[in-house]
């Protein structure tokens, strides 16, 4: 006997294949009705459904004869005639009773003799035994014979056996009441003709059952078949009737719809589909070819299913009966779905970014070339949105491009829903996106919903269980004042965005025709920079940290300076954006870290130097093998260099950033937290990361001693912090007395900035700790109000007069005023700052054309903490505008 575990699964397969064929058969052989099941003998009963009412005119005729003689039938008559009409109403339970006699003639042939038979024997008796016996003329009672006879053979109409057992049972029985001899050749005759009748039945019943079985089979075969075909998926049938309702549809198709099909007989076929979300070209083709009654071939419609989507190809001819009248529509279909998502698939490839789903940079080329080809001049207008992620590239080196797969994805849905439906979204690479809004659009609503799109890319993102910040910039270019061309607007548009990055990053920017200019010199410095790199044109400057407790230089901030051969000192918020996108950071980073621990090295030993450390640099794990170098070579201790580094590098907050703490601290070095307060502050990593010092950004300590500034509250919190850390704090940026003083008094352990000293090259840095390291402050009391640059024209009334005048700068306290001449000293004025706004103000000092005025009232800062009155009001945002319009 074979081992059944060496059986192969085909070998398994097959026979398991064929049980599930074989059932698969048997149940629709068994919803198919069998040859000679019941409900197809009914109309070749025996007994005819309608047989029990042939004891109405049985009654009706008796009482009929005794009312028209005017006499009452004997015992005998009545006894028969009852018995009679009840055996004949018992004919429904005969009816019933044959519908479950399956095949047996002979049973069958027994019970029409009881049902039919024998009630037409009695009746026969009872009229004869009456008409014998002289209760009724013999004419009266033939006619009564002859009529139920007549009546007997249209219930038995189609039915041989039937006809002859009624007519012969009634005469038999009128026989016997006349005669007992001829009543008994009657019966004789009678049952000679109904063996005769069994036999002819029985042969009648065979032929038509072995002709309905070859028909059945037939049927069967070709249900089976279809069948076959309709549940592998091929195609599936359809039929409907003359007013277009559905009667038949294959079962797959219900089931693909969720519903069953005996729900779907009787419903309109363009049930169905889903014809709306076809643009109404699938819903007119199809609802033509209906009402104009001709056929259709291979026509595209959508099912009308939410669960997935689903296509079919459906055709469909008219019918018609041998009268040529219409009868409805029959046809097929198939299934369209793969071949259309292949269609799509590719379709998609080339017009769609694989990663997000967006446009491509090729969709979107011809969505902007398509607008400025309109045909109408208006309708050429558009703008152009380019936007670039800030600190991206950050997130693939940390987190891997997986991760930054991951973001680009939630960046794209975020941007699509801030455009929505103005505008048109696309990817054109990396991580620079395009947005094309088509129409003339203002520019303070295109600023606004620039001003939208930043927010919502900025907000913080989930990345594989990370915490992930960055930001984005904007370039804006419109046509057809910044081009007529896609080149040209494109061109611009980019301009725009270096503009924007420039700018600070995390900002929009309008294309002007000046940026040309700046691209241009944009590109030139960074030629030089990475000249001034490679040759030792940079150089570290040194400003000195001071302890408030005793006044003594505790160690120096190295700060980057470049000196260009021509345009002289370039501030480092110009060249170090360029650094860090052009990667030049992690050199300068790392020349930096070594020049200022040779620096050190000449230095007394209780002098520290902190070096600033850039988000890029902390992504590097080579960092701490380049830290050990530079302290080595040196020659330091490592407890002297302290390394500032910038919330930023919390951004991703992961197991990298921790362990980078960990090897840094390793080392010795002392960490300070960089411009606390200004970026995305969270005390969640105060809590785990080991650093020794916050700086307190220079943000907070200026205006902190302006009347009614929350900075002080906040310094006097971030010291309470830091103190119950363990940890120092540095008021950068002091530089009057008054700061100095509040910075003291609110706890700060240390303080930087001018009011002290001013950063020094090398070579003084080391000259001035030879004098000693004892500090002493030198600078202003307080520092005037904060201005701010405008230029707006303004009117000024006093005395019942008007003047016009030019507001130059402006304060919370005061403005410079030119345009009136020699005005006296404390002459008052009346001054219309904005529509609706007005203040009181006095002159407090002349000079020609111009004039200092002071305010009577101090004017409020917005929140952004520029001067309310001056700030232009928010437009709406553009989807808040009646913008239908649709990218074509």
């Amino acid at each position: 006997m074979a081992d059944a575990s060496l059986t192969t699964p085909d070998e398994t397969e097959a026979p398991m294949a064929d049980r599930r064929d074989y059932a698969r058969t048997q149940r629709r052989r068994e919803r198919v009705p069998s040859s000679y099941a019941p409900s197809q003998r009914r109309g070749r009963a025996l007994v005819a459904r309608e047989w029990p009412q042939i004891a109405v005119p049985m009654v009706v005729g008796l009482i009929g004869l005794s009312a028209l003689n005017g006499t009452l039938p004997d015992s005998t008559v009545v006894s028969l005639g009852a018995t009679s009409a009840v055996l004949a109403l018992l004919g429904v339970l005969a009816v019933r009773l044959e519908s479950l006699i399956e095949r047996s003639t002979a049973a069958r042939m027994v019970l029409m003799a009881l049902a039919v038979g024998m009630p037409m024997v009695l009746f026969g008796a009872a009229v004869g035994h009456w008409a014998e016996m002289g209760g009724i003329p013999w004419l009266q009672a033939l006619a009564l014979l002859v009529t139920v006879s007549l009546l007997a053979t249209v219930f038995e109409s189609g039915q041989l056996a039937g006809l002859l057992v009624t007519q012969v049972s009634i005469w038999a029985g009128v026989a016997c009441s006349a005669s007992r001899l001829g009543g008994m050749i009657t019966l004789g005759i009678g049952v000679a003709v109904a063996v005769a009748a069994y036999f002819r039945q029985r042969e009648v019943e065979q032929r038509e059952r072995e002709q309905m079985e070859i028909e059945t089979r037939i049927q069967t075969r070709a249900q089976e078949i279809l069948a076959d075909y309709e549940e592998t998926g091929q195609g599936w049938f359809w039929e409907t009737d003359r007013r277009g309702q559905i009667t038949y549809l294959s079962r797959p198709v219900a089931q693909i719809l969720g519903r069953s099909v005996e729900e779907l007989i009787g419903r309109p076929f363009p049930e169905l589909f889903n014809l709306a979300d076809q643009a109404g070209e699938g819903e007119r083709t199809l609802a033509f070819h209906l009402s104009a009654r001709s056929s259709f071939n291979e026509l595209a419609v959508r099912a009308a299913t939410d669960i997935e989507e689903r296509w079919w190809q459906i055709n469909g001819r008219p019918t018609y009966d041998t009268f040529n009248n219409f009868q409805g529509f029959r046809g097929s279909g198939t299934d369209l779905t793969e071949k259309r998502r292949s269609a799509e698939y590719a379709t998609r490839l080339a017009q769609f970014d694989s990663l997000t789903g967006l446009s491509n940079r090729l969709r979107m080329s011809q969505t902007l070339e398509k607008i400025l080809v309109a045909p109408q001049v208006q309708h050429r207008a558009c703008a152009v949105f380019l936007l670039d992620l800030d600190r991206f590239k950050q997130v693939n080196d940390t987190l891997g491009h997986p991760a930054g797969d991951a973001l680009l994805k939630q960046v794209a849905q975020r941007l699509e829903r801030v455009i929505g439906n103005v505008g048109r979204v696309g990817r054109l690479g990396g991580d620079e996106f395009q947005v094309i809004i088509p129409g003339k659009v203002e520019r303070e609503q295109l600023g606004f919903l620039a001003g939208q799109v930043i927010d919502q890319l900025s907000a913080p993102y989930s990345i594989e269980g990370s915490r992930v910040m960055i930001g984005a910039s904007v370039g804006i270019a419109l046509a057809p004042d910044d081009g007529v061309t896609s080149e040209a607007l494109i061109r611009n548009a980019d301009l725009a965005l270096y503009a924007a990055k420039d700018g600070g990053r995390g900002r929009y920017h309008f294309y002007a025709a000046d940026l040309h200019s700046d691209a241009e010199e944009r590109r030139q410095l960074e030629e030089e920079l990475r000249d001034a790199v490679a040759h030792g044109g940079l150089e570290l400057f040194y400003q000195p940290v001071v302890q408030t407790a005793t006044e003594r230089i505790t160690g120096f901030e190295a700060l980057l300076r470049w000196q260009h051969p021509e345009h002289g000192f370039i501030p480092p918020s110009k060249f170090i954006p360029i650094a860090e996108e052009t990667g030049l950071i992690a050199t300068i980073g790392e020349w930096a870290l070594r020049t200022a621990c040779q620096d050190l090295a000449k230095w007394p030993d209780n002098v520290r130097v902190a070096v600033n450390v850039s988000t890029l640099q902390f992504a590097n794990p080579q960092l701490p093998t380049i830290v050990t170098s530079a302290l080595a070579h040196a020659g330091v201790d490592a407890g002297r260099l302290e390394l500032e580094i910038t919330e930023s590098v919390f951004l991703n907050n992961d197991e990298g950033t921790d362990q980078m703490f960990k090897q840094l601290k390793a080392i010795g070095v002392r960490l300070a937290l960089d411009d606390f307060g200004t970026g995305y502050s969270s005390l969640g990593y105060l809590r785990s990361a080991p650093f020794d010092k916050i700086k307190i950004d220079q943000s907070f300590v200026r205006g902190a001693t302006q009347p009614g500034s929350r900075n002080g509250a906040i310094i006097a919190s971030i010291v309470s912090l830091a103190e119950a850390l363990g940890m120092e704090t540095t008021a950068e940026g002091v530089e009057t007395l008054d700061e100095l003083d509040l910075v003291r008094m609110l706890g700060c352990s240390h303080v930087q900035g001018y009011i002290y000293e001013r950063p020094l090259s090398a070579m003084n840095a080391a000259a001035r700790l030879s004098t000693g390291l004892v500090a002493l402050a030198q600078g202003p009391r307080s520092a005037r109000a904060s201005r701010q640059s405008m230029l707006r024209k303004v009117v000024l009334e006093n005395g019942g007069h008007s003047y016009n005048g030019m507001i130059r700068n402006i304060s919370m306290t005061g403005a410079l005023v030119e345009g009136l001449w020699n005005v006296p000293v404390d002459t008052v004025f009346r001054i219309q700052l904005a529509d609706g706004h007005s203040v009181n103000g006095t002159c407090r000092w002349s000079n020609d054309d111009r004039m200092g005025i002071e305010f009577t009232v101090p004017l409020r800062s917005g929140e952004d903490g520029r001067i309310a009155v001056t700030q232009v009001k928010p437009t709406p945002p553009v989807a808040e505008r009646t913008i239908q319009r649709k990218v074509g």
